[in-house]
């Protein structure tokens, strides 16, 4: 783990460990006495899991090697497509005693969850079924589905993880103190510069997936993070944008939209020293919010100590706004369903590309949710139920 980048200044402790089957796992402590080495998390893992790469033995007995996902390039779009199969088998809202980003029980001998330790303050470890997950050894050449050079296809080479905000299931991000939230903001730091530095990977994506409605599968407060092999659509359309802008203007096109939120002032909702929290202009979800820094940084490795702080405190506040957007009949809060992800700069679009944070909203109205219907799903063609000034003047008008 000697090339693991540097943690910032901030007081928060970095532990690497290996899981049972050979994946990597760390943990992020900003307690005592775990900051200072004091004392160390547990780092054996009991389980007798087999090591993830070993040969596996096949339906006529015969073992063979372990294969990883693959991808196939959609012809008609140009994107590329993983296929995890696998994906299917992976834990789905189990109980509570069967929840493996709980701590371990103190006193078990033996229990299948994922953190050796009984308590701790924030892990990272890799995802046990990854979409994308580069096997050692096996060749990451290019084919051809059925022989065809319509249908290039590909290991889906990367790698998925998983980043626990806190052991309390019951929690959520929302609710974390700003000391714990900022230890978050390492974490996705550290993470990010670690995976860009993997061999083959374009870009790295951390987000948060929240509630059922989203199709949250553990109800523990939790993210992932994904280092993906090529750009994603979404960053792939947002560059050819910026690049179309910065031929015709000279400038960076994220810089100008930031400059035009500030000066029009009608749809920022939230502002601090460094950060920026704004309604976009051509919002298409019921609720949508982007936070952008004041500086141009490119990605997370690239914000200072100050910034991360900042964005840690001006990130609770505005979840907590969120969470009470909607009120039931009785006038009580709504917990909020939602996405929230960084969008980075990957390395082959850092001049052009610009760091900032987009969470949105599936939810419409209590009790109603927006499903994409034909124009949405079938032709990508987006229809907005409501309007970004509306969204602005919401979050506007709730008062912590």
């Amino acid at each position: 783990m000697s090339d693991l980048p540097a943690l910032s200044t901030a007081q928060v402790r970095r532990t690497p460990t290996t899981l049972a089957d050979g994946r990597d796992f760390f943990y992020y402590d900003d307690s005592e006495p775990y900051v200072s080495g004091e004392q160390t998390r547990r780092l054996d893992d009991p389980r007798p899991l087999a090591d993830r790469f070993a040969p596996v033995e096949s339906a006529d007995g015969s073992t063979q090697p372990v294969t990883g996902p693959e991808m196939r390039y959609d012809v008609l779009t140009g994107e590329w497509v993983p296929m995890a199969s696998h994906r299917m088998n992976r834990p789905h809202l189990p109980g509570g005693n069967a929840n493996p980003l709980a701590p371990a029980k103190p006193g078990a001998e033996y229990s299948d969850g994922e953190i050796p330790d009984t308590d701790y303050d924030v892990v990272v470890f890799e995802n046990r079924f990854p979409s994308l997950m580069r096997v050692p050894g096996a060749s990451d050449e290019v084919t051809h589905l059925d022989g065809d050079d319509l249908y290039p296809v590909r290991p889906a080479v990367g790698r998925c993880e998983v980043i626990c905000f806190s052991p309390d299931a019951s929690a959520s991000l929302s609710s974390v103190s700003p000391t714990r939230m900022r230890t978050i903001v390492e974490a996705w730091a550290d993470r990010t510069a670690a995976l860009a530095q993997i061999d083959g990977v374009q870009q790295v994506y951390c987000f948060e997936n929240r509630g059922a409605e989203i199709g949250v599968t553990l109800h523990h407060p939790h993210g992932q993070i994904y280092a993906y092999p090529f750009l994603t659509p979404k960053t792939d359309a947002m560059l050819r944008q910026a690049r179309a802008h910065r031929e015709r203007t000279g400038r960076n096109l994220l810089r100008d939209v930031l400059d035009a939120e500030l000066a029009s002032g009608r749809r920022i909702v939230a502002e601090s020293e460094h950060w920026v929290a704004y309604v976009p202009a051509a919002a298409r979800w019921p609720v949508e919010v982007h936070v952008a820094p004041r500086r141009d940084v490119p990605d997370l490795p690239a914000t200072t100590d100050a910034e991360r702080t900042d964005f840690a405190e001006l990130y609770l506040s505005l979840l907590s706004r969120l969470d009470r957007f909607f009120v039931d009949s009785d006038g009580e809060p709504m917990p909020l369903p939602y996405i929230s992800g960084w969008h980075q700069a990957p390395a082959s679009a850092r001049d052009d590309l610009r760091l900032h944070l987009q969470l949105f909203s599936i939810r419409r109205a209590p009790g109603k949710l927006k499903y994409l219907a034909g124009s949405e799903s079938g032709m990508g063609a987006w229809i907005s139920d409501t309007t970004p000034e509306r969204i602005a003047d919401r979050l506007k008008e709730i008062h912590l």
